[in-house]
């Protein structure tokens, strides 16, 4: 059953672009509802500017950017960190983590306004729409959804442009850069025109946070980075806040050319696409939880977190930030980085970052006494024959099995 005409007051997920711009006027147009716009500050900067001014001449009554900075870091990221997860291996998950924070904030506009109904501007292709559908149905079971790119038929850009000229909406006569892009503290991604041909190299102009590898500095550069239960606290020894720390990352990363990667990942939806992504700060932040985790957790402890890794990255890939999985998942998480304090030290050097040292000195399981290749007293070596032969004794009888069978 259609909505059209039942929604009163819908908030929108407004980024200010053309694309959005069309979908608040489309949705008094289509719904006959009055549209509150709504934009998330996650660290994208001058991307901001002049939203509300553009919201209001669109026809929204009105318009709320909320500051989610630290939240976003504190809340969203760092427990992401805490697990190492990466999803297929390569992608630090930027756009993924920053949904449910923005779909979160975005019902709280919606019992501010009084508003019965939420709209976004993902497509009918993507993993965002699940995204944040899946965090919209969290908080109110009933909401009504209004996805427009799954009803209209403006299914081309002529067509969108088409639609802005006849309603008065600002086209752009020209845009700088022809790919898409999403920013926020841990990363920024870029899809569409020159990517979607999977052997084009991307072009350099389309990275803003870091400089050619080949540009950077010619001398290396060591930063130190602290962690209290498995969250990073200070860079170089002074302490931040979670958001100012991952931009000091950022700073340092982008200058060294850290973080940059393009790859192929398999959307949620079903097919593939291609992204280039750059994560400097995150880049640095991983390799230093990691080093920092290889002195201070038990080995069989990091063996089992690391072997759910993969599926607590899906988890957030996907869009279940908010499922009791992902809880259940994170505890287990959270209860090993009880023991992660202690310092990294890596080395950035023209797009590399690589551990150089880790220490801890409340809780590192290193023990030189025992590891050492020196003479020590506390380990008697003759005890690993006996150890070795327990463990190949399944080999042993298979062995004289198939000799039998000769």
């Amino acid at each position: 059953m259609s909505n059209k005409g039942r929604v009163k007051k819908a908030v929108l997920a407004y980024s200010g672009g053309l694309d959005t711009s069309i979908i608040l006027k489309w949705l008094i147009e289509e719904y006959g509802c009055e549209v509150v716009a709504y934009s998330a500050d996650l660290g994208q900067g001058e991307e901001l500017d002049g939203i509300p001014e553009k919201a209001r001449n669109t026809g929204a009554s009105a318009c709320h950017i909320l500051d989610l900075r630290e939240e976003f870091v504190r809340d969203f990221v760092f427990p992401m960190f805490r697990a190492n997860a990466i999803y297929e291996g390569r992608y630090f998950l930027g756009t993924s983590i920053a949904r449910p924070l923005i779909a979160k904030a975005q019902m709280d506009v919606v019992k501010l306004e009084g508003a019965d109904a939420v709209s976004h501007g993902a497509t009918g292709k993507g993993n965002d729409q699940v995204r944040f559908e899946l965090a919209y149905y969290h908080f109110d079971p009933s909401v009504t959804v209004i996805a427009p790119w799954r009803e209209w038929s403006l299914n081309s850009r002529t067509a969108l442009e088409e639609y802005a000229r006849k309603h008065g909406i600002p086209v752009p006569t020209s845009k700088k850069f022809p790919w898409s892009s999403d920013r926020n503290l841990l990363h920024i991604s870029f899809e569409g025109d020159v990517l979607e041909n999977p052997w084009a190299e991307a072009p350099e102009e389309m990275y803003v946070l870091t400089v050619r590898p080949e540009d950077a500095p010619d001398q290396p550069e060591y930063v130190e980075v602290e962690f209290e239960m498995g969250n990073a606290v200070a860079v170089n020894g002074e302490r931040l806040s979670p958001a100012n720390l991952l931009a000091k990352l950022n700073e340092l990363g982008g200058q060294h050319g850290i973080g940059r990667i393009d790859l192929m990942e398999n959307r949620f939806v079903g097919m593939k696409s291609r992204g280039v992504y750059e994560t400097p700060g995150g880049t640095i932040l991983e390799e230093a939880h990691r080093a920092v985790e290889s002195i201070t957790m038990d080995r069989e402890v990091m063996h089992l977190r690391d072997s759910l890794v993969p599926r607590y990255a899906s988890m957030i890939y996907n869009g279940f930030w908010f499922a009791p999985e992902r809880h259940a998942l994170q505890s287990l998480i959270d209860h090993t980085q009880q023991t992660v304090n202690g310092k990294a030290r890596v080395k950035l050097y023209k797009g590399h970052c690589r551990v150089v040292g880790r220490d801890s000195s409340t809780d590192s399981l290193f023990n030189v006494d025992f590891a050492t290749f020196e003479a020590d007293e506390v380990y008697n070596q003759a005890d690993a024959e006996g150890f070795i032969k327990l463990n190949a004794l399944r080999l042993r009888i298979a062995a004289l099995q198939r000799e039998a069978k000769k």
